[in-house]
C-alpha cells in the first residue's frame, strides 16, 4: 500500500505559489498577511522545478491476537478500514496530482479542490491514527521516495513592437532592414529562411502557378521567417505587372491606371485599385510597390508609360484617391520614385542626372508625393537619379540631403526604402563599401537588394565599428515593425 504525505505536498505548493506570484498576497483588516489561491487555473511562468515526496508503506501489516496467532491484513485479507484508507489516499493523491505540466507552465488546483484535498487528507490521517493506536497492530517500516519533476517554461512572447525590438539581436535587426529580390520561389524561400524583413517577388515566382499554389507559397514563406514578412510585388498595371501576367491568376494583365482613367474616369481607377488589392491579399501578398508618383516632362521620357500623365495636379488627385483605398484593405502602399524621375533616363543601366531647380521640383515633382503622404501612404521608395539641386554628388537613394528633404520638408514619418541597389547606376557611388551600408547611412529604413547575405554582416560590422549608430538601426526597425503591425502581420 502507498500513502502520500499530502499536507506536505500542499504546503510546498502553497509556498511555491507565494514566492512565484501564483496567488494574491494581501493584508486583512487586522494587518495579518494572508495569501489567497486563485479561483481559476493559473499559469506560473517562473516555476522551473517542483518536488513531490511520496511515502510507500509495506505491502501488509501484521496483527498478533491474544491467542498468539498472527493474522495478515492489507493485501492478503479484507481489512476494509485499511483498504478504504488506501483508496482515499489514492483519490486524494489523484486530486493533488492535478499539479501537472500544461501549456509549458504549471496548472494550480482551484481553492475548492484544495479544500477537498485537505478534508480527504484529514480522513486518511484519522484512519491511520486508529490503526496505529491498536497495541496489537504492528505496521511495517515506511520507506520514503523523492521524485523531482522538471517543468519546461514557455518562451516569453513579445506583444509590442518595442518588446520585439528589444528581443532582437543586432544581426536580426539588420536583416529586418533588407528586402530580398526574388525572381523564383527558391530565391524567396532562401530570403525568408535568412530572416529578411521583406521580399520583392518578381513574375518568375508566380509563373505557371494556380491561386492555391501561390497561397501555399506565401504561407510557406511566412512560416519560414522568424518575424512576419512584408511580401511585395510591382503590380502597377500597364507595362509593369508581376502577378496578373499569369492568366491562371487573372484572365488579363492589369491595365495602366492612366488608360483606365481616360476611359472611365477616377471612379474606374478606384475600382481597379480595389480589385487589385483584393487579388493580391487573397494570394498572401501584403504590399504593392505603388502607386507611381513620377511626373514626366514629355511623352518620350522613360517613365511616361508608367505614369499618370504629365499633369502634376491630376497625378496628385490620382494618388489622393488610391492611397485611402489601399489603406482600407490593409494592403501596404509605396510612393515612388522620390524625388521624381521627371525626364531622367532609365537608371537600371546608367546614371541619370536632373539639373532642374529646386523650385521646379517643389512646384511639380514633389506635389504627388506630398498628396500621398497627406493621404496616409505607408512608405516611399527613393530613386537612383542624381538631382543636382539637392545633391550633385550622390544618387538620391544614397543622399542624406534627399532623405532630409523627404523627412523635414515633406514631413514624412513612415518607412523609406531604396529602389533595387542591384541597378547598374548605383554600384559606382557606394564609396568602396557595401551599397547597403551607404544606403543606411543616407537614411533608408529598408534596403532592396538581392545580396542580403553579404549586406547584413556589412551593416552589423558598420554598427560595431561605430560607422552607423545602433540608435539609427533601432529607429528604422521600429518603423518597419509599426508598418507590419498596421497591416495586421503582428
Amino acid at each position: 500500500m502507498r500513502k502520500f504525505t499530502l499536507l506536505t505536498i500542499l504546503s510546498a505548493v502553497c509556498l511555491t505559489l507565494t514566492s512565484c506570484g501564483g496567488g494574491s498576497h494581501e493584508a486583512d483588516s487586522a494587518g495579518t498577511s494572508r495569501t489567497t489561491l486563485p479561483t481559476e487555473t493559473t499559469i506560473l511562468p517562473d516555476i522551473t522545478e517542483i518536488t513531490v515526496t511520496e511515502t510507500t508503506a509495506a505491502a501488509s501489516t501484521a496483527k498478533t491476537s491474544r491467542s498468539g496467532k498472527t493474522t495478515r491484513t492489507g493485501a492478503d485479507s479484507g481489512a476494509s478500514t485499511a483498504a478504504s484508507s488506501a483508496a482515499s489516499a489514492a483519490t486524494t493523491v489523484s486530486t493533488a496530482r492535478s499539479i501537472q505540466t500544461q501549456g509549458g507552465g504549471v496548472t494550480v488546483p482551484t481553492a475548492s479542490t484544495r479544500q477537498s484535498t485537505q478534508r480527504t487528507s484529514a480522513s486518511t490521517h484519522s484512519t491511520a491514527s486508529t490503526l496505529s493506536a491498536d497495541p496489537e497492530t504492528t505496521t511495517a517500516p515506511i520507506t520514503q521516495k523523492t521524485t523531482t519533476q522538471t517543468v519546461t517554461q514557455p518562451p516569453v512572447i513579445p506583444h509590442t513592437i518595442e518588446e520585439r525590438l528589444a528581443a532582437m539581436t543586432l544581426q536580426e535587426k539588420a536583416a529586418q532592414m533588407m528586402m530580398g529580390s526574388a525572381v523564383s520561389e527558391a530565391d524567396a524561400l532562401a530570403a525568408a529562411q535568412n530572416n529578411v524583413g521583406a521580399i520583392c517577388l518578381f513574375a518568375g515566382a508566380f509563373s505557371g502557378k494556380t491561386a492555391e499554389e501561390v497561397r501555399e507559397m506565401t504561407a510557406t514563406l511566412q512560416a519560414a521567417a522568424k518575424t512576419p514578412l512584408l511580401l511585395s510585388v510591382d503590380e502597377e498595371g500597364g507595362t509593369v505587372n508581376r502577378v496578373s501576367l499569369n492568366w491562371r491568376l487573372r484572365g488579363t494583365p492589369f491595365r495602366s491606371p492612366y488608360a483606365i482613367f481616360n476611359e472611365g474616369g477616377m471612379n474606374a481607377v478606384v475600382s481597379d485599385v480595389q480589385e487589385k488589392a483584393s487579388l493580391l491579399l487573397s494570394l498572401g501578398i501584403n504590399v504593392n510597390l505603388g502607386p507611381v508618383c513620377d511626373v514626366p516632362l514629355s511623352s518620350s521620357n522613360y517613365i511616361y508609360s508608367r505614369s499618370f500623365g504629365m499633369d502634376a495636379a491630376l497625378t496628385s488627385e490620382y494618388i489622393s484617391a488610391v492611397i485611402p483605398e489601399m489603406s482600407a484593405t490593409h494592403l501596404g502602399s509605396v510612393l515612388k520614385h522620390f524625388p521624381g524621375y521627371g525626364g531622367s533616363i532609365d537608371t537600371h543601366k546608367y546614371m541619370a542626372y536632373d539639373e532642374r531647380s529646386y523650385d521646379e521640383f517643389a512646384s511639380r515633382d514633389l506635389l504627388p508625393f506630398a498628396a500621398g503622404i497627406a493621404a496616409g501612404a505607408d512608405a516611399v521608395m527613393v530613386s537612383h537619379n542624381i538631382v543636382t539641386c539637392m545633391d550633385a554628388n550622390a544618387p538620391a537613394s544614397l543622399s542624406p540631403e534627399v532623405h532630409r528633404v523627404l523627412r523635414e520638408e515633406l514631413g514624412f514619418t513612415g518607412v523609406i526604402m531604396t529602389d533595387d541597389l542591384g541597378m547598374g547606376a548605383i554600384l559606382q557611388y557606394s564609396g568602396g563599401q557595401d551599397p547597403a551600408v551607404a544606403a543606411v547611412l543616407a537614411g533608408n529604413d529598408i534596403v532592396t537588394y538581392a545580396n542580403y547575405g553579404t549586406s547584413v554582416p556589412a551593416i552589423v560590422s558598420a554598427v560595431e565599428s561605430g560607422i552607423i549608430s545602433e540608435t539609427q538601426i533601432d529607429e528604422s526597425v521600429l518603423r518597419i515593425l509599426a508598418w507590419k503591425e498596421s497591416l495586421g502581420l503582428l
